[in-house]
């Protein structure tokens, strides 16, 4: 027994060494199987160790175009290619039909892949970043509060008087940021729904600066959490805002958690842990503010180099599709797949990237043109128009952002004439930017009227 002991470390060196190099061995023969199938074209191997083309992929350009990295990939391979971004091989998908496919088998062939450094902002428990029965249930404690009877009954007319309470304190023929008026119509409504708060609430204007720092932090590719970096004030910014949620959480249960009709009174009711409804709080805040506020500005931005479309309003699907306020999702494959011929290896990251299927000119003429009249003739364009993503994540307040869109512009157009004061660019890097925040001049040609009578007869809102 001592011998076999004796022997055994004596040669186990030996033995690990063995282990790695056939483990190593076996796995190159795994990966050089998987290289003979037919993998999408282009690189999976290209640019830095770990980093690849993740920064010529993501490299500011113009919002209403796809970029110079994309634009080249797209020419010399195809609408199907992969590259190595985001730490890892990637497959883009340009193509509709393959985007859809990723879409609505999510879970079963799919799972979402997002960089590991938003779980630090947003948390572990962000409906964007969990899947499963989780992801389930609060995919339904959604759709349950933002239903159509509480869309038609409360949520359009609160929508409708925070975007006339933001509209009639304007500063008149004196350039102002459009983007900034977005952000507040898009931060009133969304925390009056969330958390019943108005914008005379003592916190409101605190609450609101701090989702300035929180979202400077979570466009950032940096994670380095120091006090010094975006990403580390944002860590502390979360920290701040779940202290102010969990204080108002606690204060809703000593009342019995019943007083307001809003999303956290919905939220007392369930059987989420504390940690979870906090989370599902911030992600709700974060998700009906950047993207709705972005959507706004885009249709203020193209409707103002477009006044003969004022008149018929028909530009929310336009601003949607040329406006891209979603470029595109990170998914996984989680078994190996062939698509459309092509092998899809289990681990890979894939993108389905939206902007390059609303800007094809196989789908759409002049893509980056903005023409509203195009949606006489394509009102219905199935996968080819993705703004709120698709399958089980297809978003939940689409009808609130086309709201928001409709009656910023309905108001606008009935009370103001404006005009860019600066001709600036909407700038993507990931999340949408304008250049010197969308500077705009405004000119009252009416008063503002109090005409909420019109809402209760809305039956649809325009295209």
């Amino acid at each position: 027994m001592e011998e076999f002991a004796v022997g055994f470390f004596r040669y186990s060196p030996l033995l690990i060494v063995l282990f790695l190099v056939s483990h190593r061995l076996l796995f190159l023969t795994r990966r050089k199987n998987k290289e003979h199938l037919n993998l999408p074209p282009g690189s999976s191997n290209e640019g830095w160790p770990f980093i690849g083309k993740t920064f010529d992929y993501i490299k500011p350009h113009p919002a209403t175009t796809i970029g110079e990295f994309t634009k080249d990939r797209l020419q010399r391979y195809g609408k199907i290619y992969r590259s190595h971004l985001f730490g890892g091989p990637t497959i883009v998908s340009a193509d509709p039909d393959l985007s859809r496919f990723v879409l609505q088998n999510e879970e079963k062939l799919f799972e979402v892949s997002y960089p590991k450094r938003l779980n630090g902002v947003l948390g572990n428990f962000a409906i964007l970043l969990i899947s499963g029965d989780l992801h389930k249930t609060m995919r339904n404690i959604s759709m349950n509060f933002f239903n159509p009877v509480r869309i038609k009954s409360q949520i359009l007319r609160n929508v409708d008087f925070n975007v006339k309470q933001t509209l009639k304190d304007l500063p008149v023929d004196s350039p102002f940021s459009a983007w900034e008026m977005a952000k507040k119509i898009s931060f009133n409504v969304i925390t009056s729904q969330v958390l019943s708060m108005t914008s005379d609430d003592p916190d409101h204007g605190w609450l609101s600066k701090e989702y300035v720092v929180f979202m400077r932090g979570l466009s950032s590719f940096f994670p380095v959490n120091l006090p010094m970096t975006p990403y580390g004030k944002a860590v502390k910014s979360r920290h701040r805002i779940l202290k102010f949620l969990s204080k108002k959480m606690n204060e809703r249960l000593k009342i019995g958690g019943k007083e307001h009709d809003d999303f956290l009174g919905m939220l007392l009711q369930t059987n989420l842990s504390d940690e979870q409804k906090l989370d599902f709080l911030l992600s709700i805040l974060f998700g009906g503010y950047e993207t709705s506020a972005s959507a706004i500005s885009f249709a203020i931005f193209f409707l103002e180099a477009c006044p003969k479309a004022v008149a018929q309003l028909r530009v929310i699907n336009e601003t949607l599709r040329l406006g891209n306020v979603v470029s595109y999702v990170h998914r996984k494959s989680i078994q190996d797949i062939t698509y459309k011929g092509f092998f899809i290896p289990s681990g890979w990251k894939i993108i389905p990237m939206f902007s390059a299927i609303h800007l094809d000119p196989d789908h759409y003429k002049d893509p980056e043109k903005f023409d509203p009249w195009r949606w006489l003739q394509n009102k219905n364009p199935g996968d080819k128009f993705t703004p709120f993503c698709g399958g089980p994540r297809l978003c939940v307040g689409i009808e609130m952002a086309r709201m928001e869109i409709a009656f910023t512009i309905h108001h606008l157009v009935l009370n103001y004439q404006w005009e860019l004061a600066e001709r600036v660019m909407a700038i993507s890097y990931p999340f949408i930017r304008f250049q010197k925040e969308l500077p705009i001049k405004v000119r009252p040609y009416r008063c503002m009227e109090d005409d909420i009578e019109h809402v209760s007869n809305v039956k649809s809102l325009p295209n």
